[in-house]
């Protein structure tokens, strides 16, 4: 009997064999490779007990027009039973520029909330006890100005920055990578971001002060052998310059986390989660010695593919999205977005955001995957994959060690030059139909079915400047002036800048005159041209 393709190859590009026997894992070790549920180097998850005690975070990523829509949304998504909230920002806010900024114009509130203030952020959380629920703030570029607003929203509630718990995201090396959302020069950047781990170490201890994100470095285009090697060295990238600062790595290693793409290869998706667990705990302790077991796990978010939704047949997305969820689910994963089908048509309806959180909670609650432990573990085709995946991303490790480090691989193109490789491989092979995607290029349906859309109207954006010039009026100018000086001159020092960006925040300044202000301290970045 002929196989239907002549070549079989997983998303990556390995090589898939019909069949997987004991022959595959010659070289495996069962106690160094694989272990137990909880232990080095911690393959199988890094609680003993993992769902079995505890599900995952359902966070859906929610976010759109002000900060009252939002607020709206988040308390209905946690009336249907999400378990953490989780921060879209328009992109101006993840510029860094105010709603009234001229490069601001029809993006208000289009692609998340719109944030500019203090004020904003008070509104965006209005009746939603911070020290009760966990927020994950998807930002990068400004990522420690809003962190200073939400720590000035608790501190103004009375709440004790102990008892607040999440993440900001705050990966600043996958946006030259990947995203493109930058503000300053890499060194600089860097620097401002170990600011934000050194004091959430000493201050924000349940608070993960940066993921590290492989989402859009696998939005972007690349592989899963790609996302896991460019992510677990942007991880390790920090982890050095925090060092370097004179933090102990015990003293912050157990708040890192990171952020995972869940792409259509379910086999393979379900083995990068397992690799990454097992490279990072190797690497962190070959390269630094920790003494804490917990410096040595990868705590992880998920977020099923964007990239891998349809605006044709959006319906089918729902089971794209479930499939990827599973897969996350099966590799261990300890949060958890699932997309909703109407994300490659506009901001997802409340209807659409509520099927999406219902998948999770039917594979929890009915799939009974939540009953064992890494229950692929020991599959000959897991493993092998497992395997050849970490294999692949130290390939990644030892060439960027050669380069001096993922900064100056960026400065000369590296890791970008590999995903547009990577993207355009991906996108000849949809082309010429060695990777059918259904509605697309098969089984497609010559009239479209229309459905419901999310649309933010334009008073969004004419609101959002009015508050902005009522708040400017409101401030006494001299306490906002000076709060931006000490500021800078605590950047100039290389002083820790998270009392002067609180300081800032409460005296009133934007979040565009923080980031202006910053930049004539720091300077601005510019892309290296790729070819």
């Amino acid at each position: 009997m002929n196989e239907r393709k002549s070549r079989f190859s997983s998303l990556s590009g390995l090589d898939i064999e019909r069949v997987y026997s004991s022959d595959h894992l010659k070289d495996w070790n069962v106690e160094r490779d694989l272990g137990q549920p909880g232990s080095f180097p911690y393959t199988r998850g890094i609680y003993p007990s993992m769902y079995r005690s505890r599900l995952w975070t359902m966070r859906q990523f929610a976010g759109f027009g002000s900060a009252d829509d939002t607020n709206r949304r988040f308390k209905y998504l946690l009336a249907q039973g999400q378990t953490g909230l989780s921060v879209a920002f328009d992109l101006p806010t993840l510029m860094g520029l105010d709603a009234d900024d001229p490069m601001a114009r029809g993006e208000v509130g289009h692609c998340g909330v719109a944030i500019s203030s203090l004020a904003d952020m008070e509104r965006l959380f209005d009746g939603i006890p911070l020290d009760q629920v966990t927020t994950s703030m998807t930002i990068n570029g400004p990522a420690a100005v809003l962190f200073a607003m939400y720590l000035a929203v608790a501190e103004k509630r009375g709440i004790p920055f102990d008892r607040l718990g999440g993440t900001i995201q705050n990966d600043i090396l996958k946006e030259y990578i990947a995203q493109k959302e930058w503000l300053f020069p890499p060194e600089p950047h860097i620097a401002i971001i170990v600011d934000t781990i050194a004091y959430c170490a000493a201050h924000v201890p349940k608070w993960h002060p940066i993921s590290i994100s492989g989402y859009h470095i696998r939005e972007a285009g690349s592989t899963a052998v790609q996302e896991l090697a460019f992510t677990l060295y942007d991880g390790l990238t920090y982890v050095d310059a925090a060092v370097k600062s004179g933090l102990d790595v015990d003293a912050f290693a157990p708040q890192l986390s990171f952020f995972f793409n869940v792409h259509n290869d379910f086999f393979e998706e379900i083995a990068k989660f397992r690799a990454a667990r097992r490279l990072w705990a190797r690497e962190m302790e070959h390269r630094y010695h920790p003494k804490n077991p917990r410096s040595l796990q990868l705590r992880c978010h998920a977020q099923t593919a964007g990239c891998s939704l349809t605006a044709q047949q959006p319906m089918n997305n729902v089971v794209r999205t479930t499939l990827q969820a599973l897969a996350a689910v099966l590799g261990g994963t300890q949060s958890l977005h699932t997309n909703s089908m109407d994300e490659t048509l506009a901001l997802p309806t409340e209807e659409a955001v509520t099927l999406a959180l219902r998948t999770q909670q039917v594979i929890a609650s009915e799939s009974e995957t939540v009953n064992c432990v890494d229950p692929l573990g020991g599959s000959y085709f897991v493993e092998s994959l497992t395997n050849r995946l970490e294999e692949g991303a130290r390939d990644y490790f030892r060439t960027l060690d050669r380069m001096g480090g993922m900064v100056a691989a960026i400065e000369q193109g590296f890791p970008q030059r590999e995903i547009l490789d990577a993207s355009q491989r991906y996108q000849k092979e949809i082309e010429h139909k060695e990777r059918p995607i259904v509605g697309v290029t098969d089984y497609v349906e010559q009239e479209a079915r229309s459905i419901p859309i999310l649309k933010i109207g334009p008073e969004v954006e004419q609101e959002q400047v009015a508050r902005l010039s009522d708040l400017r009026k409101s401030r006494d100018p001299f306490k906002m002036a000076g709060s931006l000086e000490e500021l800078q001159e605590t950047a100039a020092c290389h002083q820790n800048l998270l009392p002067a960006l609180i300081d800032a925040v409460k005296a009133k300044a934007t979040l565009g005159e923080i980031c202006a202000a910053l930049k004539e301290v720091y300077g601005t970045y510019r892309e290296p041209v790729v070819l």
